[in-house]
């Protein structure tokens, strides 16, 4: 389920401004992510990650072609924002 600041829908970026949704992990707690659907496929250790609708997050890899896919889900705003390391916390602030 994707949330916005106000419930369900979008939000922005407080950094870069750009379009943003939240997906609720399985853990509680709110993955920024990009709101365009990526197809992606799975594949143990792989480089690339995708945050499911579930709020599951999957190694996978999202070059492919639409009928290698095993499903959609969305890119984690933190891989694409020119300004992410505003928001990483440190090893102290956990």
């Amino acid at each position: 389920m994707a949330y916005g600041s106000y419930g369900q829908g979008e939000s922005k970026c407080r950094s870069c401004g750009a379009r943003i949704i939240f997906i609720k992990s399985t853990k509680g707690h709110f993955i920024p992510c990009n709101p365009t659907v990526t197809r992606y496929r799975k594949e143990d250790g792989g480089k690339e990650k995708i945050v499911l609708d579930t709020g599951e997050v999957v190694s996978c890899r999202t070059d492919i072609a639409p009928e290698e896919m095993d499903g959609v889900g969305y890119v984690s705003h933190f891989a694409t924002c020119p300004n992410a390391k505003m928001h990483r916390k440190g090893k102290s602030r956990r």
